[in-house]
This record gives structure tokens, C-alpha cells and sequence, in this order.
């Protein structure tokens, strides 16, 4: 005799796993900006998860990942399996946002957020991309449970392409 057990429905209004994610935590942003502050002048890679609200909360770096002064190669068969995955990060030290031909080949096949981080690493200095390469907003919230109340993010101001002239030393 089979045993009666009632469907468990999820609210209509509930983000699915694997949901395109509509904002990243304020720690996850600032550990991907110290990391590619760290890795300065080479590039930086990473891959961002999400938690089902849609939320990116995690930054994952994956072994054997390797990074020179024009390109990082994450190793994305070392990744396992999950649908919380969300996307990708790296750096540009040269301070440019926006993606190469090589970002928008990742971009079209792996993930639907991105994240493009620029020199010199402050908090605005970083623009998300969609899976298509079009710029696209994310708010950036306090923590794992927050709402998506945006946190204030300043203005990005590129580094000089030219170091700073030396200052005479002041007797």
C-alpha cells in the first residue's frame, strides 16, 4: 500500500536555485577587490556563487589557476558541480572595465554575472556584465540575509597611465 505524502510547493514568489543573481554582498565585493589589489600587476581570476535568494555570497578560487601581466586561466574543470554557480571575476590592471573579445567568449559560455575589477581596486571600481556582455547593475548589500537595500558605492576613478612624477625630498 503506498504511503500518502503531500507535495512540498515552494511560494510562488521564491527565487529558484540558480536564479540570475540581482546582488553581491558587501564582503564578497571587497575580498574580490583586496584579491586582485594582492595579485597587482597581474590579473586576478576567480568564480562567484549565489544562494538562492540570489544573492552572490561567496567568492571561490579554484586550484591551479594562473595569472600574468594580460590574462588569468581559471581552471574551471576543477570546479564541482553546482547550480549556485553564478560567474566569474578578474581584474584589469590597466584600470579598463570594459570586457575583451576574450572576456565575451567566457562570458557567452560560462555563467550569467560577471564581474570586471579595475585599478587602482577601490570600492567603485569594479562594472558587472551579463552573459551577453551588456553592462548590467548589481546592488551591493550589507550581508548574506540582508534585503537588496543598496549600499552606497562611490565613483570610479581610474589609475594614471603614467606613474606620478617624484616629489623633490623637503630638506
Amino acid at each position: 500500500m503506498p504511503i500518502f505524502r503531500p507535495a512540498r510547493r515552494p511560494a510562488p514568489d521564491a527565487p529558484k536555485l540558480g536564479a540570475t543573481p540581482r546582488a553581491i554582498t558587501r564582503s564578497v565585493l571587497d575580498g574580490a577587490l583586496a584579491s586582485a589589489a594582492s595579485s597587482y600587476p597581474n590579473e586576478f581570476g576567480g568564480v562567484l556563487r549565489a544562494d538562492p535568494p540570489g544573492i552572490i555570497s561567496e567568492l571561490l578560487l579554484l586550484p591551479g589557476s594562473t595569472a600574468g601581466r594580460r590574462h588569468a586561466n581559471i581552471q574551471l574543470y576543477m570546479l564541482h558541480a553546482d547550480l549556485a554557480i553564478a560567474g566569474t571575476v578578474h581584474s584589469h590592471p590597466s584600470g579598463a572595465l570594459q570586457p575583451s573579445d576574450a572576456d565575451l567568449r567566457l562570458f557567452r559560455s560560462w555563467g550569467r554575472r560577471h564581474l570586471i575589477l579595475g585599478s587602482p581596486f577601490g570600492p567603485g571600481a569594479w562594472r558587472a556584465y551579463d552573459g551577453n556582455g551588456r553592462e548590467t547593475r548589481l546592488a551591493v548589500v550589507a550581508g548574506r540575509g540582508s534585503s537588496v537595500a543598496e549600499l552606497p558605492v562611490p565613483a570610479y576613478r581610474p589609475r594614471p597611465s603614467a606613474p606620478p612624477a617624484e616629489m623633490p625630498d623637503e630638506p
